[in-house]
């Protein structure tokens, strides 16, 4: 008789495939077996009445990173990874941010250490590539790929980081030859800034004049842009933070000559709109690009049920609401000098758990768009499904559990909640990582430094299709 070192009884499994009641058992860390008549054989859980989940991955999350501006977020990796797990993911994939002059390798480092101190739960990095001179594309980014690092962001707007065409083709080819995805921020920078000088002359310098200086082309155009110059190289990439109808088209447009293109979107762009910032507070909805229009929530959200759209991650990126975030250039400050980001972490599994139930999406579902395709894109082995032989990473949800979100009831350092007000129903009750509790009864269990990085492997997303 095998010895366990937990079984979970009792519960609904949901996984990327579908629902089945079942046991589950744990050993070394790992999902040992799944069936109706496990023995006893050690510590038990009951989960009756409750769904057994795949703890989430979010695959977009900045977290203790320094901005192109200069400006440091209001989270550790200890107080993000903490907010995460109270919100039942157990995975993120965050940014290690190069600036100019900087070397990639250096860079890496460094939030390598950082999240080695800190995070409860496990992993990953993107390499913002925002330097390509020196040895940064010809030895580090090909070493940094070769260790595990194997995804890579760019942004085509904001001064410090944005790179041009010609970087961007040089990062895409080196991407190609040594197995990495290249991720996008893709709006335009011209189109940026041309919006924001003719709103600032004017004085609309309101936070609600924000969603003009970011418009909807912008972001058309730049996809539309990454998806050629991926084509002409040959590389794959995933576009991040989709916010417009056109933008799917294009995607839609890109895929059926044969680019490979992966998407996501985030929870503010399916349940928010541009009104948002047309109050006192507007400045703690800020985030580029802008919340859209109700006819884009609703392509979003089609575009979901229907998978032309990949994941939904948080984009988390918490600033104050004070001096040393939003505010850092006064409280007065035009909308182009206040911080861009929201919290986003802890709040997106129970925001998306509650939206896709009541729009007739599946568990199957939810697992997929949270958990297992980003695991999957970047590739996470081990994470973000539950079967034999994966990570036991697991969230146990009460389906029935309501509750209503208030305006500082995050686990994170950002001191505001931009779904303040939103009543959900579901909720992750006792959360797992690799076989260790580390959230239960509404209580931090995990430690600081106990999650480990995931070195990703080369994923089907990641392959070109050798047709430079």
């Amino acid at each position: 008789m095998p010895s366990y070192d937990l079984i979970i009884r009792n519960g609904t499994l949901g996984t990327s495939t579908g629902t089945l009641p079942a046991d589950l058992a744990i050993k070394d860390g790992k999902i040992a077996e799944i069936g109706s008549n496990i023995a006893k054989s050690g510590p038990e859980m009951d989960a009756t009445g409750l769904l057994v989940l795949p703890g989430g991955v979010d695959s977009h999350c900045h977290i203790e990173q320094l901005s192109g501006a200069g400006l440091m977020n209001a989270d550790t990796f200890e107080s993000a990874t903490r907010s995460a797990a109270f919100g039942g993911t157990t995975t993120t994939i965050s940014f290690a941010a190069q600036h100019p002059g900087m070397r990639l390798r250096d860079t890496v480092s460094n939030y390598a250490k950082l999240a080695e101190k800190g995070a409860l739960i496990d992993h990953a990095f993107h390499a913002i590539v925002a330097d390509v001179s020196g040895e940064n594309l010809t030895h580090d980014l090909p070493a940094l790929i070769a260790a595990g690092h194997r995804s890579i962001k760019i942004f085509t707007t904001y001064d410090k980081v944005r790179l041009d065409d010609e970087a961007i083709l040089e990062t895409l080819c080196t991407a190609r030859d040594h197995g990495a995805l290249v991720c996008f921020h893709a709006e335009n920078d011209g189109l940026i800034r041309w919006a924001t000088k003719r709103l600032l002359a004017a004085g609309k310098v309101a936070p609600k004049y924000h969603p003009a200086s970011h418009p909807r082309l912008a972001e058309v155009e730049a996809i539309s842009r990454m998806c050629y110059l991926s084509q002409a190289a040959d590389q794959p990439i995933m576009i991040f933070h989709v916010s417009t109808v056109e933008g799917l088209e294009v995607l839609a447009q890109a895929r059926a000559r044969g680019v490979q293109v992966v998407a996501e979107t985030c929870p503010h762009y399916l349940l928010q709109g541009p009104e948002l910032l047309d109050q006192p507070n507007g400045a703690a909805f800020m985030c580029s690009p802008p919340q859209r229009e109700p006819t884009d929530r609703a392509a979003l959200w089609a575009a979901l049920a229907n998978g032309d759209l990949q994941a939904v991650t948080s984009d988390h990126a918490p600033y104050r609401m004070d001096e040393t975030g939003k505010f850092a250039h006064g409280s007065d400050a035009p909308f182009n000098r206040i911080a861009n980001g929201m919290p986003g972490l802890e709040a997106r599994l129970p925001l998306m758990f509650d939206a896709m139930m009541q729009r007739g999406l599946s568990i199957a579902d939810f697992v997929r768009l949270t958990a297992t395709n980003p695991a999957q894109v970047f590739g996470l082995a081990g994470k973000g499904d539950i079967a034999i032989g994966m990570d036991a990473d697991i969230a146990i949800w009460d389906p029935a559990h309501k509750r209503t979100f208030g305006e500082n009831d995050l686990h994170d350092n950002c001191g505001y909640n931009p779904f303040a007000g939103y009543t959900v129903t579901g909720w992750p009750v006792t959360v797992l990582s690799r076989g260790a509790v580390v959230v239960q009864n509404g209580k931090i269990i995990g430690k600081p430094g106990q999650g480990r990085r995931v070195p990703m492997q080369i994923s089907d997303a990641m392959k070109p299709a050798n047709r430079l």
